[in-house]
């Protein structure tokens, strides 16, 4: 019998088509699917994600076919011609995407051949299906980025200072822009020209020109590595597959890693070290006081998708000094990815180790606590979890009240703060949460 989900922490397929597109420059996300998907998608995926909006042409203005019982009895292949029709006329881009629901696939309309008859206009227009029978959003990010490989992407003599950046997903990562900036800033550092395909400065050309990359890099055990096996298919690159890294200890191995992969002499990779980790524990010195003197140490419960987890719990342990209690890991895995996220909560610096589970339901929070750290039995000397802080979700509101533990949201949905450049990966995303964590603490001096 299959699980259902409590509270889940992602949207369809579609969603993570539509925010994926949201996410590339002057780019029109045309929807094929019944009447309300896109409105619906668009209030849970935007809020969540720290408000992150509808962008150029998306959100409420999103252009969909609407298709109604007429459609469905006897096909929408003519209405989705009228809509494409209508929204080049109207949507000034430079790439027009047609995505599919569950509905028009189910009655099999040939959105590819509806696509092809648009083949003289200025703009592309590429079909690209994203039936949400098919995943949710982390995989709705892959069938787009993949079907844009294929058809967007043109063919290129590869460049040995190139390099694409995949593994971040736009919208289920509420910090994806500020953290792909942070990345890419320090591939530059390292002499190499970084395509994130949606960070700052980024146009289609840049995905155009993916084939011109040597190397791809895949920020996650999980997310991305479908479009990275799509790019070697077409086109011969190689990729490697590296965690999210936090703070200057995960960001240090992160640069040798990406270096030895990419062909960067290991000189100019420890010489950026060195001068980012003197910048980062410069910035980190100036915490030992208050650190020290009032005990800011904690217990610490994170709850988070298979990007953050490990990520965070491993700086919190390593460089905040603080003891992991439990890590719930929230995404749908498969028995391999299961086993890549175990191996990255081994041989912590620290020596440290949480209790680590996997479970999509928010409700199986508390009963892993417990688990944890089992509740007193009227013993005479007890050792509770406490202090502790949680690190999760705003779904983890209510069982961080019940526990009276203060709460910072860093994973999908995050709709109790408001998210613009703010970034979580590399050295400054370890300053950053680092900072956020302990305002948490002295918030009430």
């Amino acid at each position: 019998m299959s699980k259902f989900v409590d509270r889940p922490r992602f949207t369809c397929a579609l969603g993570g088509a539509l925010f994926t597109l949201r996410a590339l420059p002057r780019t029109i996300p045309i929807i094929h699917a019944s009447a309300g998907c896109g409105y619906n998608v668009f209030s849970a995926g935007s809020a969540g994600a720290g408000y992150l909006g509808g962008g150029y042409c998306g959100g409420t203005s999103w252009s969909s076919s609407n298709v109604v019982e007429r459609e469905i009895v006897f096909g929408g292949q003519d209405r989705l011609s009228e809509q494409i029709r209508s929204t080049l006329d109207l949507m000034d881009g430079d790439l027009y995407v047609v995505i599919t629901g569950c509905m028009v696939e189910m009655i099999g309309d040939d959105v590819q051949a509806v696509a092809e008859a648009f083949a003289d206009e200025a703009a592309p227009v590429v079909a690209i299906p994203t039936p949400s029978f098919k995943g949710n959003s982390y995989e709705g990010y892959d069938m787009v980025l993949s079907g844009l490989f294929q058809r967007f992407t043109r063919p290129a003599a590869a460049r040995r200072d190139t390099v694409n950046l995949l593994g971040l997903v736009p919208g289920q990562d509420a910090f994806y822009k500020g953290n792909l900036t942070e990345i890419k800033r320090l591939l530059t550092r390292l002499g190499l020209r970084v395509h994130t395909f949606f960070g700052e400065d980024e146009t289609l050309r840049d995905l155009q020109g993916a084939a011109e990359a040597a190397h791809t890099l895949v920020l996650s055990d999980v997310y991305g590595v479908k479009s990275a096996q799509t790019l070697k298919a077409l086109h011969g690159i190689p990729h490697t597959v590296l965690p999210l890294p936090v703070g200057a200890a995960q960001t240090s191995g992160f640069l040798r890693a990406a270096a030895d992969a990419l062909g960067v002499a290991r000189p100019v990779a420890e010489a950026v070290i060195q001068s980012e980790e003197t910048r980062y524990y410069d910035y980190l010195e100036r915490l030992a006081d208050i650190y020290n003197d009032v005990d800011l140490q904690r217990y610490v419960v994170v709850a988070g998708d298979a990007n953050y987890a490990p990520a965070v719990s491993r700086f919190l342990a390593d460089e905040l000094g603080w003891l992991p209690a439990l890590t719930v890991v929230t995404d749908f895995l498969d028995e391999a990815q299961t086993r890549a996220i175990e191996r990255r909560f081994d041989a912590w610096e620290s020596g440290l180790k949480p209790l680590v589970r996997f479970d999509t339901d928010t409700s199986s929070l508390e009963r892993y606590i417990r688990e944890a750290w089992p509740p007193s039995a009227n013993e005479r000397y007890y050792d509770s979890l406490s202090p502790t802080v949680l690190v999760g979700t705003v779904f983890e509101r209510d069982l961080a009240a019940r526990f009276g533990w203060p709460l910072l949201t860093v994973s999908f949905p995050v709709t109790n703060r408001v998210v613009l450049q703010q970034a979580y990966a590399g050295y400054n995303g370890g300053l950053t949460l680092t900072s956020d964590l302990l305002t948490l603490l002295v918030s009430g001096r």
